[in-house]
């Protein structure tokens, strides 16, 4: 499997300035929990706001600059090699942001969305989801409460 992993809200916004425009600690917690032990294939903008690797997990940073480094996670320069690298991994996850999910849409089987129910003002955003391609296979609504100040529904979709 390969699968789309993202919080978007219902413009699809995702975050603005390198940043989420909010704090959903469970939904952290269940992106923790779906891929620790697996690859996770991201840009280098989204690898540079991670102030340290994420713990049990391969990181797949896409980079068009052939000199890029990093230290803790592996370059590739596409999707293609990103892939080819994480070909035994049961579930590969693709984790942001805006451009690789664009990418990676045409590559995914799934995607475990989080859509946070509220606008916001960004400059990255989760691209449009196909219902003709997609089918909503599980909903599950989050209400608002004392660690949430947004409502939010954890979509799993599956291509058609």
């Amino acid at each position: 499997m390969i699968t789309m992993i993202a919080a978007a809200a219902e413009n699809n916004a995702l975050g603005k300035d390198n940043d989420l425009v909010w704090h959903l600690p469970d939904d952290f917690k269940r992106f923790k929990t779906l891929t620790t032990g697996h690859h996770i294939i991201m840009g280098r903008k989204t690898w540079e706001s991670f102030p340290h690797p994420l713990p049990n997990r391969t990181h797949l940073v896409i980079s068009r600059n052939t000199d890029y480094k990093v230290d803790g996670g592996i370059v590739v320069h596409s999707m293609e090699d990103a892939l080819a690298f994480a070909k035994d991994d049961s579930n590969t996850y693709i984790i942001g942001g805006g451009e690789i999910y664009k990418i990676g849409l045409d590559f995914a089987t799934h995607i475990e969305l989080t859509r946070v129910h509220g606008t916001f003002e960004a400059d990255a955003f989760f691209p449009e989801i196909d219902t003709g391609v997609w089918e909503l296979q599980e909903s599950v609504f989050h209400d608002t409460d004392d660690r949430h100040e947004f409502g939010f529904t954890y979509e799993t979709w599956k291509r058609r």
